[in-house]
Formats: structure tokens, C-alpha cells, sequence
């Protein structure tokens, strides 16, 4: 008898299938998905990946496939965030001792982090956007224009001025050495300012059509758009958008990396992406399975069609994986999307300190400060644990280890 690799969840709704053996899950997270999987309009079950952990309405790590309906808070604010890694024609050999100056090249190209609330003068932001970011905005500007004609609530932030940059918390521009000593640029990034105003904003619209209907909800966050409705149209369209923003977003990085670590100097001529994956971890997807159109709702889990390429990054210090999905059917053809929080923010700085970061990071040019410390490793789920329990969802197709992280 072959046993599985997952376990199931009974709940009064649909099942839950869980590929977290080995794992740790929250009580919390747990509740969450009982939650989600009551909902009316969820097709088949749930699958939930081993990096699961707490989120807003719906766990981070979960796959929903629905019919019907969609969850904008089970997208969450971070529409299309997700990752790209390019491999470059440079051997480790060929970096310099010292890796500060790539480090302060990236962070100098590459707008990062937040000042003044997001305000003017933020120093996340572009002052002056180069060409390859205009020219970008002039493809994604018409269909934006469209949804803040009809909601004009959506407008009101940055938008084209975060085109290119980075973000906070856990987004990061990464130098990696695979198996082989060859040096890949990894990066983790989103819709930035403008996706988390859609989100929020639909978010919003749907707790007030619940409000307006008398839908009563396990979880208010679990507020949901029904599917042929004006709404739902309108926040299907808004979401793609914000994938599109997110994918262009990382391709601007990536383009912005190259250029400055070329610009340094220190590195002989190279080719810049021999190996290249982009994909959204964040975000929704018209799907078929079990026979049946789905709209498939991935909130920090990853397409894992049979030879899709896909990245699971680990955390500051950890390796991380550029992996070949196996097409599980069970899971929807998903896999986890990193290797996910094991404490909150706080617990983390509570808990650690500035000399167990700086030992978790030993080799790694990266900060190591305290306003990082909720990023260390040690709050994060071992990487090894979270890719063992999802065996059966991919296979490693290369090994990444940190030499150089930029964090926001």
C-alpha cells in the first residue's frame, strides 16, 4: 500500500489535503483553512503546501481552486508578487573577495525599502524613471486607466514611480553560486504600492456586499465576489493587470542588476541570463481540473504543471531551489513558495539577536542590522524540511546558495 504524502484534514465543508509532514503548522493557520474549506463554491478540496502559515481571510501556502466566486483577501494585497533568478555566464571565481561594492551597486540601481510613509521623497521610489521603465508604463498605462475610471479609489498612490523598484519586508535581490559555481541573480518582488490598493480596495467591496446581502461568513476576510457580477469582472481584470505590472516589475530588476554589475568594473564581460524563470506566487488563474474550468486562487504556493520551471527560495542564509514541477494532480499542480514563516515579525525581533543574525548570515554580504532581524533565518521553517515534504510536487533542478542579499 503506497502511502501518501499528505495528509487529509475532515472538515464540514470540502477536505483538506496538506503536504506538510514533517512540518510545523499554527493552530491558527489550521482554523484557517477549516474556514476556507466551508465556503460553498471551493472545487474538490483545498491543497495546502508545507511552507503554510497565518494569514489575512485565507493561510499563506494554500491553493483554492473555486467555481463561481472569488476571495480577494485569499489573493491578498501582494497581487503577482513572485520571483525571477537568471543564470549569468560567471563563475565564482570570477567575483571579487570583496562583495560590498556589487552589494552597494544594486542597492544604488535599484530603488529599495520605504521613507517618509510612502510619501514624498520616499526613497523607495524612482526620482527620475529610466527609459526601459517609461517605456513599460506606456504598455501597462491604457488598462489602468480603465480601472481607475471606475474606480477611481485605486489611482490615488504611487503607481509608475514603483515600476522597477523593490519594496520591504521579505523582497530581496539576491547573488547566488549553484551546484556548478556558476552565479545566478535571484529576485523577489511584487505589484508593490498599486496591487496592494487593489487588493485592499476589493477586499473592501467584497465585505460590503456580503454586508449588503446578509451573507454570514466564518471569517469576514473570507468575503468573496460571486462570478457574473460587475464586481467580479471588474477585479478579475484589475488582478491581471497587477500580475502584468508584477512580472514587468521583476523584468525592470533584473535588467537594472545587470546593468549595474557591469558597471562596477570588478567583473569580466559576462552573458546575463543563459537560464531564466519568472513566476507569480501570489495571484489567480483560470485553470482546468478534474474535468472541470476553475479559477485557481495561489497564495504563496506555485504552478507545478509537469515541467514547469519554478523557484523556492529559502530564507537569508538558507539554500534555495530552482525546481521542475511534477504535475500533481492532487495538489493542482502547485508547490510551496519558499520556505515560509515559522514566528510573526515580532516574535522573531523578540527573539533573536543582532549576533545570532549576524552567525546566520556568517559569508553573506547582506545587512546586519536589527531592523532585519524579523528576516533571519531562524524565523523561517528549514528550507530541507519544506522541500522533503513537497518531493512528490517537484524535483531540484539546481541548488542555490547566497553570496550577496539586498533587502528592502
Amino acid at each position: 500500500m503506497t502511502t501518501k504524502s499528505y495528509r487529509v484534514i475532515e472538515t464540514k465543508g470540502v477536505p483538506i489535503k496538506a503536504w506538510t509532514n514533517g512540518v510545523a503548522v499554527e493552530e491558527e493557520a489550521e482554523q484557517q483553512l477549516r474556514n476556507l474549506a466551508e465556503m460553498p463554491f471551493v472545487h474538490r478540496w483545498v491543497a495546502v503546501m508545507p511552507d503554510v502559515h497565518k494569514g489575512m481571510g485565507a493561510t499563506v501556502g494554500s491553493v483554492i481552486p473555486t467555481k463561481g466566486a472569488v476571495i480577494p483577501a485569499a489573493v491578498g494585497v501582494d497581487i503577482g508578487c513572485g520571483m525571477m533568478a537568471a543564470r549569468t555566464s560567471l563563475r565564482a571565481s570570477q567575483l571579487p573577495d570583496n562583495l560590498r561594492p556589487l552589494r552597494d551597486a544594486i542597492e544604488a540601481a535599484v530603488p529599495h525599502g520605504r521613507t517618509n510613509n510612502g510619501g514624498p521623497g520616499d526613497r523607495g521610489t524612482w526620482k527620475n524613471a529610466p527609459a526601459p521603465v517609461g517605456e513599460a508604463w506606456k504598455d501597462l498605462a491604457p488598462r489602468f486607466k480603465e480601472i481607475c475610471d471606475k474606480h477611481p479609489k485605486v489611482s490615488r498612490g504611487w503607481s509608475f514611480e514603483h515600476l522597477g523598484t523593490l519594496g520591504t519586508g521579505n523582497h530581496f535581490i539576491e547573488l547566488c553560486l549553484d551546484e556548478e559555481q556558476r552565479v545566478w541573480i535571484m529576485l523577489h518582488s511584487g505589484s508593490r504600492g498599486v496591487g496592494n490598493r487593489i487588493g485592499s480596495y476589493f477586499i473592501e467591496l467584497a465585505k460590503k456586499e456580503m454586508a449588503r446581502f446578509f451573507v454570514n461568513l466564518p471569517d469576514m476576510d473570507l468575503a468573496y465576489l460571486p462570478e457574473g457580477t460587475q464586481h467580479f469582472d471588474d477585479y478579475v481584470e484589475a488582478v491581471s493587470w497587477a500580475q502584468d505590472f508584477a512580472a514587468r516589475n521583476r523584468e525592470l530588476m533584473m535588467h537594472s542588476v545587470v546593468g549595474a554589475l557591469r558597471s562596477t568594473n570588478l567583473l569580466p564581460p559576462f552573458e546575463a541570463q543563459l537560464e531564466a524563470v519568472n513566476c507569480h506566487h501570489n495571484y489567480i488563474s483560470r485553470e482546468k481540473h478534474y474535468g472541470e474550468n476553475v479559477l485557481v486562487t495561489r497564495k504563496g504556493a506555485v504552478r507545478a504543471r509537469l515541467g514547469d520551471l519554478g523557484i523556492i527560495p529559502g530564507s537569508m542564509g538558507a539554500r534555495s531551489y530552482i525546481v521542475r514541477g511534477l504535475g500533481n494532480d492532487e495538489a493542482f499542480h502547485s508547490c510551496s513558495h519558499g520556505a515560509g514563516r515559522l514566528m510573526s515579525r515580532t516574535a522573531a525581533k523578540k527573539r533573536f539577536t543582532l549576533k545570532d543574525h549576524e552567525a546566520a548570515t556568517a559569508g553573506i554580504e547582506c545587512r546586519k542590522d536589527e531592523d532585519v532581524i524579523d528576516e533571519t533565518p531562524m524565523a523561517y521553517k528549514p528550507i530541507d524540511d519544506v522541500m522533503t515534504a513537497q518531493r512528490d510536487l517537484v524535483e531540484i533542478v539546481h541548488t542555490l546558495r547566497q553570496v550577496v542579499c539586498v533587502k528592502g
